[in-house]
């Protein structure tokens, strides 16, 4: 089949539209941090979660115990909250601390749920982490120690922070 002048100018939109995706999600997460501060508040204080192997493994699926305990990774859009878009907010699987807002989400183009920023500055904590020949932060879930993925300095205004997190990591409560 030859390429004809309105095929080419078709695949030449389309190029151009998924390659403006990323500036897209930025503007459009920069438009909701506008009414979201910067900075987390503090979270209420908490007492730490431990539990044995077993204890974990009998509470956690399979891919959550790979992901929390393991520190696991799932595979890019594979998981159940990449894509979500409703309101409400995202806790750890593992002890059910309020972990990041919706309103703080943004598509990143990534293949995992991606925020700006955390929901309370003490509830997610971050270490430094060099598997894989890589240099990164990894965070966790403060009250459980649960691994929930990395942090990045590719994101958003107003923080310039990526949380990529495992939904694997996270269970989704809807607003009411």
């Amino acid at each position: 089949m030859k390429p004809t002048p309105v095929l080419f100018a078709v695949l030449l939109l389309a190029a151009a539209a998924v390659l403006a995706l990323p500036a897209l999600a930025h503007a459009k997460a920069a438009a909701t941090a506008a009414a979201v501060p910067a900075v987390a508040p503090v979270g209420a204080a908490f007492k730490k979660v431990t539990k044995s192997v077993d204890e974990w493994k009998k509470q956690l699926s399979p891919e959550a115990f790979h992901i929390l305990r393991e520190e696991g990774t799932e595979i890019a859009f594979t998981g159940a909250y990449w894509n979500e878009h409703r309101k409400g907010t995202y806790v750890c699987a593992g002890c059910g601390l309020p972990l990041f807002g919706s309103d703080t989400k943004f598509e990143s183009g990534t293949g995992w749920p991606s925020f700006w920023r955390p929901a309370f500055k003490n509830y997610v904590t971050e270490t430094h982490d060099s598997s894989f020949g890589m240099e990164r932060v990894a965070v966790s879930c403060a009250r459980c120690g649960g691994h929930l993925g990395h942090v990045f300095d590719d994101g958003p205004k107003p923080t310039g922070l990526r949380y990529c997190i495992n939904s694997a990591a996270l269970v989704f409560q809807p607003a009411h």
